[in-house]
């Protein structure tokens, strides 16, 4: 009976120890940050994770993989939502073209097409034309284009992503939020695996303090 007991304490102090080996491998202020100002979410009963990003950032690129990985095994408790930044003039265009396959509703072509056209084959998608070309190689028709690319429901949604990449106060893509709270990327996480690890980690934090307050409501 001593052996099981003692068996079972070393188990349990392995555990523990695993588990604060896992918890300080991560830590505020070098893998991830406070965000100065908590921002509103989505929804506020999940976990809302944000993936700041542009299309003509390498990295951005370099990351897509490794999210669509991801999205694969994504808990239902977690709600991802892409939003292209907008840190200057120049990054509006391609925001305005994300918007548009998202209200046309062919995101899921028009989106890796616009990443394959400026990497993989160097295109320079500097204007509206260029553009409007992605969109009808993904069979959307010019005028299915223009009246939306040009529509009020972009420019508020343009307007919208300008005010957030201003909220949370980013200084490079791609950045990912975690619960309107903290942001990682590559410069704190090291790689874009480690981006989804830290991500994971952030989201289990969330999660177990959500914990109590969902009980605490229970009658």
């Amino acid at each position: 009976m001593k052996s099981i007991t003692r068996w079972f304490s070393i188990l349990l102090a392995t555990a523990l120890l695993s588990g604060t080996l896992a918890a300080a491998e991560y830590s505020e202020g070098k893998q991830y940050l406070r965000l100065a100002n908590p921002q509103p979410t989505s929804a506020p009963h999940k976990i809302e994770v944000v993936e700041l990003f542009w299309y003509g950032c390498p990295h951005c690129y370099d990351l897509e993989p490794h999210i669509q990985q991801w999205l694969e095994t994504k808990p239902d408790d977690v709600v991802f939502v892409r939003l292209p930044a907008v840190l200057g003039q120049r990054w509006e265009l391609l925001a305005k073209a994300f918007f548009t396959a998202e209200l046309l509703g062919v995101q899921d072509k028009v989106h890796p097409a616009l990443f394959h056209a400026i990497h993989d084959k160097k295109q320079k998608l500097n204007d509206e034309a260029a553009v409007q070309d992605i969109f009808r190689e993904q069979g959307v028709t010019a005028d299915d284009f223009r009246n939306t690319f040009d529509s009020f429901a972009v420019s508020v949604k343009l307007n919208n992503a300008k005010l957030m990449t201003r909220r949370y106060a980013i200084t490079g893509v791609p950045t990912l939020i975690v619960n309107g709270k903290f942001s990682t990327g590559g410069r704190q996480a090291g790689s874009n695996a480690n981006i989804i690890k830290v991500v994971d980690y952030l989201v289990a934090q969330e999660r177990s303090g959500m914990a109590p307050v969902a009980q605490s409501t229970q009658p």
